[in-house]
């Protein structure tokens, strides 16, 4: 990899990790358009560490906060009712889907899960679930002629149940095209929750998931020596300062804004990829090792 290829990849990376546009099948379909190598599912999860370090950096009170109350909770029966203990456990809930998920399917995960036609299958899916998703809070939201508006629920009425549901919405981003963001809130909000709070909790719960999937492929990568170093670690610096922009710029964005934009830029892109593969101008294996 070139240290011009890790720019471009860094820039990607911290765009779209946030955005409910999936930022693996971007990585994936930027070095597919470019005739690069497809960066793999390796460098995929190391830089994603340094766009995780940015939500944890952007969301440093709500963490310490957890953290502590969490901590403190374990020995004092009194703080098992703080909402913040409360959320330090909901967070290791929802974090077991896409833990187990995640080791089971690793091989696929590297292989027949990075096949263009299956990622643009995604994006078009998940695309029309998070536009219905959307319309149904916006529905709530305002209300209607013959409706009062509904209100929805915050992260204090999270439940474990749910925490479930949000970690196996989580899951579903092993899949580059689903997207972890756009995969967790469309969760979130056909369970009723406000925008915010799902994407809050969808952030929160990333966390873990991030820091273990990048942690096992820089375990594995440093025993196999099949990464470039230098670029690959460009690449994470630039993902940690877009990325943080983008949180800053997107939290502000739902609390006013619909997520139509992301709905109909994820089908477009996916009808874009199915065209151009059943033309024949792209592979659907294009820039894989081998291939």
């Amino acid at each position: 990899m070139s240290w011009f290829e890790s720019l471009i990849l860094g820039l990607v990376q911290g765009l779209t990790e946030f955005l409910p546009i999936s930022s693996s099948a971007h990585l994936r379909l930027t070095a597919a358009f470019s005739g690069w190598e497809d960066p793999g599912a390796a460098f995929t999860a190391i830089t994603q560490i340094g766009t995780e370090a940015a939500v944890l950096i952007y969301f440093r009170k709500d963490i310490v906060n957890i953290i502590s109350a969490w901590s403190r909770s374990l020995f004092n029966k009194e703080m098992r009712s703080d909402h913040d203990a409360q959320m330090g456990w909901l967070v290791i809930v929802g974090s077991i889907p896409i833990g187990v998920l995640g080791v089971t399917l690793k091989d696929q995960i590297e292989g027949p899960f990075r096949d263009l036609r299956l990622t643009a299958t995604m994006l078009i899916v998940m695309g029309i679930v998070l536009g219905v998703a959307d319309r149904l809070a916006a529905r709530d939201e305002t209300g209607g002629k013959h409706r009062a508006a509904k209100e929805r629920k915050g992260l204090e009425q999270l439940s474990v149940k749910d925490g479930l549901i949000f970690g196996l919405c989580q899951a579903m981003a092993l899949i580059p095209g689903v997207s972890r963001s756009g995969a967790t809130i469309s969760g979130g909000l056909l369970m009723g929750y406000k925008r915010e709070a799902a994407a809050r909790y969808s952030f929160l719960l990333a966390i873990p998931a991030v820091i273990a999937s990048g942690g096992y492929e820089l375990k594995d990568a440093m025993e196999g020596g099949h990464v470039s170093w230098g670029p690959t670690i460009f690449a994470t610096v630039i993902a940690f300062f877009v990325g943080y922009a983008v949180i800053a710029w997107f939290m502000k964005f739902i609390s006013t804004k619909s997520f139509m934009p992301f709905v109909w830029y994820r089908i477009a892109l996916g009808i874009l990829i199915v065209v151009l593969v059943s033309m024949g101008v792209l592979s659907p294996h294009a820039g894989e090792s081998g291939s």
